[in-house]
């Protein structure tokens, strides 16, 4: 199974090579990737030197593409697939369907992955997006559940790859709208669930709030560990009682269904972390090296490290980690 960690920028990449990764993913500056935060992501030069390094150490380069461009907007998009081609990257990794169309016509080389953003959850949508353009890998939403996983490997027309860690999306990914509902921006087309702008904190005696555009989403003692400020992790007053009814701040863990995984026949297993610090994919990368490099030996004798996990909680949301809905319920 292929690792694949992400990669904010060129500090990032070196570590995340170093670590262990297999492939590394990354985005442009701009909205046509899902995290457009200021500071990180990729201009031209930068890609191509991330190219070079990748060449040098046999890691796979990959950028996503995968927001959504608004009618009279495609240029942009295009340019972007232009741009990748030209670099020579290994992979686009791609959502909707009319970019999709247009790397598949204009440039048959460069190789198309279908992002977790096109919600594709079943076999025929697989074999819709593999026969329409050609698509030879696909990312599953971490909605799925371990079964479903491995029903769709094994019938699937393309390579499968699944999140293995890091923030947790609860939600239908390609198609939620409550960043939209709060803030106005939708992470779709504006390439974040929260906008950098649209966040503010404000320390109150004990107390740390976080608001989305003036909406107070989580309020937590000054010490306690936050989680990353969406909609979906806030904490609400539900009949009266301070509570997070969709999600609590947690990040996803897979470590205990790595043999799951390679049994099925995923082919990448993919760390979620783009807008995180060198040092959290270093981290993370390299836990995860260890955990696949002890399958590789031994896949029968397999055994978690507690202290893997006891890592991944200093680095996790809340200092929660889930399997989420891999195991049908959130452990």
């Amino acid at each position: 199974m292929e690792l694949l960690a992400p990669v904010a920028n060129l500090a990032a990449l070196d570590i995340a090579i170093e670590a262990g990764a297999d492939a590394v993913y990354v985005g442009l500056k701009n909205d046509t990737n899902a995290r457009a935060f200021a500071g990180i992501n990729f201009d031209e030069q930068d890609l191509i030197a991330a190219k070079e390094r990748c060449e040098r150490h046999k890691v796979k380069l990959m950028v996503a593409i995968n927001t959504f461009p608004q009618p009279g907007q495609e240029p942009r998009w295009h340019r972007a697939i232009s741009l990748c081609a030209d670099v020579g990257v290994d992979s686009v990794i791609m959502a909707d369907p009319g970019l999709l169309a247009h790397g598949a016509r204009h440039y048959p080389n460069l190789e198309r992955h279908l992002s977790v953003q096109a919600s594709a959850a079943n076999v025929p949508t697989l074999e819709l997006f593999h026969n329409q353009f050609g698509i030879t890998r696909a990312v599953l939403p971490r909605v799925l559940d371990i079964h479903q996983v491995e029903a769709i490997c094994a019938d699937s027309p393309v390579e499968i790859e699944v999140f293995a860690g890091g923030s947790l999306c609860v939600m239908a990914e390609g198609r939620c709208q409550l960043s939209h509902y709060v803030s106005g921006h939708s992470p779709n087309s504006g390439g974040a669930c929260s906008p950098g702008a649209e966040v503010s904190w404000h320390h109150h005696n004990q107390h740390r709030e976080v608001r989305l555009s003036g909406t107070l989403l989580d309020r937590v003692e000054k010490q306690e560990a936050g989680g990353y400020p969406t909609v979906c992790k806030g904490q609400f007053v539900v009949s009266g009682q301070p509570l997070y009814p969709i999600s609590r701040p947690c990040s996803l863990s897979t470590l205990p269904l790595l043999p799951r995984f390679g049994k099925a026949g995923v082919a990448a297993l993919k760390i979620e972390g783009r807008q995180r610090s060198p040092f959290y994919s270093k981290q993370v990368t390299q836990i995860w090296r260890q955990a696949i490099d002890e399958w590789k030996a031994g896949p029968e004798r397999y055994q978690l490290k507690p202290q893997w996990h006891q890592q991944l909680k200093q680095l996790a949301e809340g200092g929660l980690l889930t399997t989420g809905a891999y195991l049908g319920s959130w452990h």
